[in-house]
Order: structure tokens, then C-alpha cells, then sequence
């Protein structure tokens, strides 16, 4: 390695070290902060224990709705030529580049001030379980619409054509090629859309409240938590978080690699 080389690599080592630095600082910091006591707690507590529990399952849910969105809708996006393309590929990442809490009152205008009113008010959804799910499975499907786009864009339509010169219909040469060529996608798609909807707080709490044993899921608990002061259970509950994240962030790098996240 030459002098030249050498010196680009440090500086894009020191480049990107200095935010590896500030995310190790922040991790440090919060356990330096937390105290056993307060995991303790969080363990007694059956109003946290609720919400981890609400937290895992509507993310999980959340992800399977919008992966059954996502994967059509990227395909579509990525083969098909039609009139209004480029505006519909634009709406979609709406959920992206607005505010998160602007999702979530929209949500509640749509279901509490609207023509849904009296579909709410007979199978209620605002302020509900399907609130949790629904709020984070709107803005989590346009993350995975984005991904499964660029997957279906770096993927040869010449495997699926000759199938259908063989043939299938293109259905079957989506089902039988496309899909089991798009298996790293599909996982950091589905992976991106977990992370996201596990986290997701500002769409949550505006249409689905933070009602204890109800739809208070962890980023809400946080809220609250330091709402009244309460720092330290804030950042144990943080560390939980994390510590879930991490761990299905690894699971899913020693399934498919290293590369595909």
C-alpha cells in the first residue's frame, strides 16, 4: 500500500471513527447512568412487563402487514410501466420525509373526524391495540417499499423472462425466480421494518395514547417515565431496547450475512 492510499484510509478511518466514538460514548453513558435497582424494577413491574410484551408483538405484526404491502408494491415499482409512476413511487415515501407526528394525527383525523367515525365507533381502533399496529405499520411499509425497490432493482430481469419464455406466467416466474433471488432482501426489508416499528413513538402516542396495560409500548414507557422524573427506570428501559434490537440485528447478520444489513 502506497503513501497516498495509506492516508485516504486514515482519513476515512477517522471520518467514520468519530461517529463509532459518539455511539459508544452514548452507550457507555446510559450504563454508567442505569442502576441494577432499576432492572429490578422493571422486572416487578407489570405495567413495563406489558408493554415490552405489546412492544414485541405489534412490531412483529406490524412488519408481516407491511411486508405483504411492501413486496408487491416494490415490484410493481420496479418492473411495471405505467402512467403516474413517478408520482405514486414519490407518495409512497410520504411516511419518510413527514414528521412522524403528523402520521399519527393524521391517523386520528382519519378515524375520529372522518367518514371512518362510525366504522370507529362500532369496532373501535383509535386508542386501541389495532391503533399501535396500524400507526406503525404506516410508516414502516414505506421503509420497507424502499428497500424491497432497490432489491428488485438489482436483480437481472433476465432470469424471470426466460422463465416465462419457458412457460410461466409472470406470476409463476415471480413466485418460482424473483422471490428466492430477492432472500437477502426480503430479510433486511423485513429486519429494517421491525427495528423501526419497535422504536417507533410519535405516531403511537398520538393515535394510540399512552393508556397503561393498554397501548403504552416502550418508547411511550420512556416518555412517561421521564414525564415524572423518573430518569433511571427511563434509561433501563432504554437499555432493554437496545440490548432486543442488538440481539435480532445479530440473529439476522449470522443468517444472511454481514453484507445484506
Amino acid at each position: 500500500m502506497n503513501q497516498s492510499d495509506r492516508k485516504f484510509w486514515w482519513a476515512l478511518g477517522f471520518l467514520g471513527g468519530v461517529y463509532v466514538l459518539l455511539l459508544a460514548m452514548l452507550l457507555l453513558a446510559d450504563l454508567q447512568y442505569a442502576r441494577v435497582s432499576e432492572f429490578a424494577t422493571l422486572v416487578e413491574s407489570p405495567e413495563l412487563r406489558y408493554s415490552l410484551w405489546l412492544s414485541l408483538i405489534s412490531s412483529l405484526m406490524s412488519t408481516i402487514i407491511a411486508m405483504w404491502i411492501a413486496v408487491p408494491l416494490g415490484y410493481l415499482l420496479s418492473r411495471a410501466q405505467f402512467r403516474g409512476k413517478g408520482f405514486l413511487d414519490a407518495f409512497v415515501d410520504i411516511p419518510i420525509i413527514v414528521p412522524p407526528v403528523v402520521i399519527g394525527l393524521s391517523l386520528v383525523i382519519l378515524f375520529r373526524q372522518s367518514f371512518l367515525r362510525p366504522f370507529d365507533d362500532w369496532l373501535p381502533v383509535a386508542f386501541h391495540v389495532p391503533a399501535v399496529i396500524l400507526a406503525q405499520c404506516t410508516v414502516v411499509t414505506a421503509f420497507a417499499t424502499r428497500t424491497m425497490r432497490s432489491t428488485f432493482d438489482d436483480l437481472s430481469p433476465r432470469q424471470e423472462q426466460v422463465a416465462m419464455t419457458l412457460g410461466c406466467s409472470r406470476a409463476q416466474a415471480f413466485w418460482a425466480v424473483v422471490l428466492p433471488s430477492a432472500r437477502t432482501g426480503l430479510l433486511t426489508a423485513g429486519t429494517l421494518a421491525w427495528a423501526r416499528a419497535f422504536g417507533e413513538f410519535g405516531p403511537v402516542l398520538m393515535f394510540a395514547g399512552a393508556i397503561e396495560r393498554k397501548t403504552e409500548v416502550m418508547p411511550v414507557s420512556i416518555y412517561l417515565q421521564l414525564s415524572s422524573g423518573d430518569i433511571e427506570t427511563a434509561v433501563a428501559i432504554s437499555l432493554v431496547m437496545i440490548s432486543v434490537a442488538v440481539s435480532v440485528l445479530l440473529l439476522v447478520r449470522s443468517t444472511v450475512g454481514s453484507r445484506a444489513i
